[in-house]
């Protein structure tokens, strides 16, 4: 019989932390015919691209300090200061070691933690969680293999990248600067308010072209049982962003 909490307490502690994964890299391409050629570098100011005849020279120039987005139905241009001509990925993600507490049957611990990726010159991304669950000695917390309702009571581990009324947690995706030019999405299995599952590995968000910001906001879930062993569950899990070219 269990005497009480502070003897069969379980304590969670979980850690983010970022992982990049690059393919292998593709260089812009310059846009050429018989009279004419353009290349990405000759859009802003320091460009050193001139344009030239016989007689005269001129460096092709739209103003350093211009910005701001164009968009149509099936393209979109940003204006800004030059960039490179190759492709890149920026990922932001919160780190360090997140102290969940002790856990009761009474109440489902939880936490947020928010993944920024952008790309550049690229085709889009996938975004994959990587890690095993919460585990003590030899017991590693339940995972539901399908969107579940988290329960007080009833041992689980999951997560989701939406916002949730049960627990009150997390946040929809969002665009930076607008949906207008930023395109990440998030994977069905984890796009369900209040359902939570959890696959290391698995695909959680994309983007199906090159995308300005978007925000993630994963949200983690714990509960346990009667029946889960009492100590100190670890869980270490990483983002892991692969562009695609």
């Amino acid at each position: 019989m269990r005497s009480g909490i502070g003897e069969y307490s379980r304590f969670i502690a979980l850690a983010v932390v970022l992982t990049v994964g690059f393919a292998a890299p593709v260089l812009a391409q310059t846009a050429t015919s018989d009279n004419y050629q353009v290349s990405q570098t000759q859009f802003g100011s320091g460009s050193t691209d001139q344009t030239c005849s016989d007689q005269y020279c001129a460096r092709t120039s739209l103003g350093e300090f211009a910005a701001g987005d164009t968009a149509g139905p099936s393209t979109a241009s940003f204006s800004a200061i030059t960039n490179d001509s190759e492709p890149s990925i920026e990922v932001i993600v919160d780190p360090g070691e997140s102290k969940m507490g002790v856990l009761t049957t009474e109440a489902t611990a939880s936490k947020s933690s928010t993944i920024r990726v952008q790309t550049y010159l690229s085709s889009g991304y996938v975004l994959q969680i990587v890690g095993d669950p919460p585990k003590y000695a030899n017991h590693m917390l339940n995972v539901p293999g399908v969107p579940t309702a988290s329960t007080p009571g009833k041992e689980m581990f999951g997560i989701n990248l939406v916002d949730n009324s049960s627990p009150n947690i997390g946040a929809g995706v969002a665009q930076v600067p607008s949906g207008q030019f930023s395109f990440g999405t998030v994977e069905s299995n984890y796009n369900s308010p209040n359902l939570f599952m959890y696959e290391s590995g698995a695909v959680v968000g994309r983007s199906n072209s090159a995308s300005g910001r978007t925000d993630y906001t994963m949200s983690i879930v714990v509960n346990i049982s009667n029946d889960t062993p009492a100590g100190r569950y670890l869980g270490d899990y990483a983002a892991v962003v692969i562009p695609v070219y």
